[in-house]
């Protein structure tokens, strides 16, 4: 991967939304109701033009505009993030009379999005999902039986992203298709989940809810195509978000650390805590580079997204963890107490470790990739004379450095 650093430009934007989220976002959201979709908040999200940018830039964009956000509001953040799962495949796969009457609606902040493809039984294993689309003849159509659960926005969403069986379940991913059911449509009902974190989370259930062919996203039989095109574009944004989420807890540790006394000093002056502080750092920043380098290489066409999607996720969100917990054991009981910042944090960085494709997932990917890739090396002839000296798995490479036409410097 490239060597890695962002322009100037990028970094002061990133300065100036983090001030926005500070002035503007925040109060938002704090006025909002916790387990309910905030509109005024998604609706300020729409007015200061960052769900418009969702649709007019790349994974790297992306990425800076939710590590930004997460660092100041992580309700910001995920309204953002969320709007922009649910809206994604209706920007990319969608007809143009879909595109056209709810694209302008989410930009604006008027239309609340969802994303519904986990299951009670389904959760990462997509191809395994069993809610049915069964054929309508009275209607060319199809007819939607069976339950989603743990759907951000859910039931408060104006319409939702809906992956569904049309085929036979022996298919398996083959036949999955999408659709976008707008959520006033008969059949379709739901209720919120009470979780960890109190973020707009729900369970939805169809009950022969009507579909057509103008609803559908994308070919038939090509929901799986849809859904992982989508997922290669937000995975490495959620590690972003971890990312966000552990400079938050770093840079509270940081100030608590330098002035909280103990001992005849300062914490910053005992050897275990400077290093566990600068361990936190270290992890912050190598799971930073990883991010963007997955997202770059997302915008750039390069080989190896899936992979480096799942690697910038795992290791970012396992990441978080680590330093917002090691930041709770710095600070002491204060960091227990509800309406404290690593209180807050505690709650809203162990989702990110499932959602999306849990950790184990991400492993399970990263090494598929590996295998397949040393498969495919081991069946290519060597180019060049045999290695005189006869010598077993040694050679000299030169050194030659990628070009980065194009990428920020």
């Amino acid at each position: 991967m490239p060597a890695f650093s962002l322009d100037p430009e990028q970094i002061t934007w990133c300065a100036r939304l983090r001030a926005l989220a500070a002035e503007r976002l925040r109060p938002l959201a704090e006025r909002g109701e916790p387990g309910r979709v905030n509109r005024p908040l998604v609706a300020a999200l729409g007015e200061h033009g960052l769900l418009a940018r969702l649709f007019d830039s790349g994974a790297l964009d992306l990425c800076l505009m939710r590590e930004s956000l997460a660092r100041v509001c992580t309700e910001a953040e995920t309204a953002l993030a969320l709007q922009g799962l649910g809206t994604h495949p209706v920007a990319a796969f969608g007809t143009p009379a879909q595109r056209a009457r709810w694209l302008p609606e989410v930009v604006a902040g008027r239309a609340v999005a969802a994303f519904a493809l986990s299951e009670p039984d389904a959760g990462s294993d997509a191809a395994a999902l069993t809610l049915r689309a069964v054929p309508d003849p009275a209607t060319g159509g199809w007819r939607l039986h069976g339950e989603k659960r743990w759907i951000s926005n859910a039931p408060e969403a104006d319409f939702i992203t809906v992956f569904a069986r049309t085929g036979e379940p022996e298919g398996g991913a083959r036949g999955v298709s999408a659709f976008l059911v707008p959520a006033d449509r008969p059949g379709l009902t739901g209720e919120p989940l009470d979780m960890l974190a109190p973020h707009a989370i729900g369970a939805l259930v169809f009950d022969g809810v009507p579909v057509g062919p103008e609803d559908l996203l994308g070919a038939p039989g090509q929901g799986f195509k849809v859904a992982m095109g989508t997922l290669n574009l937000f995975r490495p944004s959620v590690g972003a978000f971890a990312v966000g989420m552990a400079q938050a807890a770093l840079d509270a540790t940081l100030a608590h650390t330098a002035d909280r006394r103990a001992f005849g000093g300062v914490l910053a002056d005992l050897q275990a805590v400077a290093h566990q502080v600068a361990e936190m750092a270290t992890r912050t920043e190598a799971a930073r580079l990883l991010v963007y380098a997955a997202a770059e290489a997302h915008d750039r066409g390069e080989p190896g997204v899936p992979r480096r999607a799942a690697m910038a996720k795992l290791l970012a969100t396992e990441t978080a963890q680590y330093v917002v917990d090691t930041a709770v054991q710095l600070h002491g009981a204060r960091a227990l107490q509800r309406g404290h910042l690593l209180e807050h944090l505690y709650r809203e960085v162990r989702a990110p470790r499932i959602y999306e494709g849990a950790t184990e997932v991400q492993r399970t990917i990263i090494a598929k990739e590996l295998y397949r890739d040393a498969r495919s090396a081991g069946t290519e002839k060597p180019e060049g004379p045999a290695d005189p000296a006869g010598s077993a798995g040694t050679s000299e490479l030169p050194y030659a450095p990628a070009s980065r036409a194009g990428a920020p410097a």
